[in-house]
C-alpha cells in the first residue's frame, strides 16, 4: 500500500533509491537507520547472507529509566554503543545506510559518534 503523506513518500522514493547502491557485504555490513518519532534502531545486515549481524535501539536495556530517547543526545549515546558492539564482533568498517531519511539531525549525530567509536563509515 502506498503511503498517502507526500513526506512519507519521498522518505520511501529516497530509500528505493540508495539501496540500489548500498549492499553490505561480510567484510563491510550495512548499518541500517530507522528513525520512528519516539525512538531510533539500528542493525548491522549482511545482505548476501540475508543476516541480521547486530540490531540495536533505544529501546534497550542502556536506555532504560532515561529521558526522551528520540533526541539528538540519545542518537550519538546509541552511536556510541553500536560502534562498541561491532567491534567486538570483529567488524571495522561498514556502509551507511540512512533509509532514506535527510543526513541531519539525529541521523547526523547517529553516523558521527559511530565513526568517533571507531568504525569506518
Amino acid at each position: 500500500m502506498k503511503p498517502t503523506n507526500p513526506r512519507a513518500a519521498g522518505r520511501q522514493a529516497r530509500h528505493r533509491r540508495l539501496r540500489k547502491k548500498v549492499i553490505g557485504l561480510p567484510e563491510r555490513p550495512r548499518l541500517c537507520v530507522f528513525r520512528s518519532h519516539k525512538h531510533l534502531y539500528v542493525q548491522l545486515v549482511d545482505d548476501l547472507a540475508g543476516k541480521t549481524l547486530l540490531g540495536l535501539s533505544t529501546r534497550d536495556e542502556p536506555f532504560k529509566g532515561a529521558g526522551s530517547k528520540g533526541t539528538v543526545s540519545a542518537a550519538a549515546e546509541l552511536g556510541k554503543l553500536v560502534a562498541a558492539a561491532a567491534r567486538q564482533q570483529g567488524i571495522a568498517n561498514v556502509v551507511f545506510d540512512r533509509g532514506g531519511n535527510h543526513y541531519h539531525g539525529r541521523v547526523k549525530a547517529l553516523a558521527d559518534a559511530v565513526r568517533a567509536g571507531g568504525l569506518h563509515v
